[in-house]
């Protein structure tokens, strides 16, 4: 695979639509967004219990059905979405899309719930014209809709549609009483005043969620790609050793417990340096991108491919029963990076070395069975290359006296 010579395409900048579609996220940016939504508890509780506490005070107090109706509506929400959390925290980390829209949509019909029945609870209050208690319950409109728009901006099609469904009532109710006659002095006037700014205010708070919702993006892309340079091999894309250490852990815990093997192979490429001086380090380079590609397609989809630097990679095999089956991709490994390659219109031919040892047979240290694996490597080279060779007891040896 050779690496084009034309500049990269310039993408155009990121713009919000209404409804932005998940799929055009990265997986972990997704991923971190529905984590957001999910960490809302306190939130969450806390306009619960505010709501509750003032429908059952006013409606107690004022004998009013409706709003102990509201009052009980309003705690069953809050439990439930509570409970939903809970179940989301407990389900451990989700890495597909089709998963996290679930509990997306999950999280967003709760926070519309919660929207209606805050917007029911200002009609009713608007409407009974108890200046104290309208005065709370719009203050709590804003409340909602400050902290929806801080915290859901992530996900723009909940936060939108859950500061409509609350504010947008509320603007009818206020603009409709100011229309009812009252000895109050300036009463309609007032009432439409109020109905301006919530509306106002309500559409400041949707230019808001466009930019904290790009900026949003931008960051966490932009971390996550951070993480994935300073993780994968800046030529080939393959694991490095930081990502290889990080695998290689998961896979040797795994291994213990499933009383499996984990493989290290640990390649030299055969010629390659002939090849470099010969054509140049562009060609060398367009080789070991070759190099790479066949690697990928030569292993399973949970098999590893690193490359440590030069024309070193390692391919971590997992999952394996015996020591054969390590045996069997390391003479396939041999046989496909023997076919020749083409670089620049040049037929070119190499060869790989290997050198295995296993975990958790030689331990499960990660530099040790590199080493182990690169004392027999380098038997191999040593006997006539494109060979593959276990690592020995004299190989493991070499390996504690070198730690």
């Amino acid at each position: 695979m050779r690496r084009s010579d034309s500049p990269a395409p310039i993408k155009p900048p990121l713009r919000l639509r209404i409804f932005p579609s998940p799929a055009a996220l990265p997986l972990p940016v997704y991923r971190d967004f529905v984590d957001m939504l999910y960490s809302m508890a306190v939130p969450i509780f806390g306009l619960g219990a505010v709501f509750v506490g003032i429908c059952v005070l006013v409606g107690l107090e004022l004998g009013n059905g409706f709003l102990l109706v509201l009052a009980g509506l309003g705690a069953l929400t809050t439990f439930l979405r509570l409970a939903t959390l809970r179940a989301y925290g407990r389900s451990g980390p989700v890495d597909d899309f089709d998963t996290l829209r679930r509990w997306e949509r999950r999280y967003a019909i709760g926070n519309y719930a919660s929207a209606i029945l805050l917007a029911l609870l200002n009609v009713v209050a608007i409407s009974s014209h108890y200046p104290l208690l309208h005065l709370i319950t719009v203050s709590l409109v804003f409340s909602f809709g400050a902290g929806i728009v801080s915290r859901t901006s992530v996900r723009p099609a909940i936060c939108v549609t859950s500061l409509l469904l609350a504010t947008v009532p509320t603007i009818i109710a206020l603009a409709l009483h100011a229309l009812t006659s009252h000895a109050t002095l300036l009463h309609s006037e007032l009432f439409l005043i109020e109905a301006f700014i919530v509306a106002m205010i309500t559409g400041l708070s949707l230019q808001t969620v466009g930019h904290l919702y790009r900026s949003a993006v931008e960051h966490h892309t932009a971390r996550h790609d951070m993480a994935k340079l300073a993780r994968t091999d800046a030529l080939t894309g393959l694991s490095n050793r930081l990502l290889l250490r990080e695998l290689f852990q998961q896979h040797a815990a795994t291994a213990l417990r499933t009383k499996h093997l984990v493989a290290l192979h640990y390649l030299d490429l055969d010629g390659f340096k002939a090849i470099n001086d010969r054509f140049g380090h562009p060609a060398g380079d367009a080789l070991l991108e070759q190099v790479a590609r066949r690697l990928e397609r030569i292993v399973r989809s949970e098999d590893v491919v690193a490359r440590l630097g030069g024309d070193e990679f390692v391919v971590l095999q997992v999952d394996l029963s015996d020591e054969s089956e390590a045996e069997l991709l390391a003479r396939r490994i041999i046989r496909e990076i023997g076919k020749p390659y083409l670089v620049d219109e040049i037929e070119m031919l190499i060869s790989v070395s290997v050198g295995i040892a296993t975990a958790p047979k030689l331990g499960i240290e990660l530099e040790r069975l590199l080493a182990c694996a690169d004392g027999a490597l380098y038997r191999a080279k040593a006997g006539g290359k494109a060979r593959a060779l276990f690592c020995a007891e004299a190989d493991a040896a070499k390996a504690d006296i070198a730690a």
